[in-house]
């Protein structure tokens, strides 16, 4: 499984790239703060899986809060065919200790 670090994620996205960011925090967590995509917990995932409008091989950044619930989320989405699916190793924890 791929993985992408806080540091190159928070470089890519100062570079302003276009990221497709998948939180699968709670609502509630999302709504608290976000660093923005699309917020499918991971509690509906299994349900709400085909309804995800990207396509199997864009590239997928997995976040949650610690980068356990991301990576079940990620390991759902390569068993579903996404090809490039990449975890936030340490989830949002990491990312905040860079800023």
């Amino acid at each position: 499984m791929h993985q992408i670090d806080a540091h190159t994620l928070l470089t890519r996205m100062q570079n302003g790239e276009n990221l497709n960011l998948l939180d699968v925090r709670e609502e509630i967590e999302y709504h608290t703060h976000n660093i923005g995509g699309k917020n499918v917990p991971l509690s509906v995932f299994n349900q709400l899986i085909n309804q995800l409008a990207y396509n199997k091989t864009d590239e997928l950044i997995v976040i949650c809060q610690a980068g356990i619930r991301s990576q079940t989320a990620q390991t759902i989405l390569v068993q579903n065919g996404y090809q490039n699916v990449k975890n936030l190793t340490g989830g949002l924890l990491a990312l905040h200790k860079l800023q």
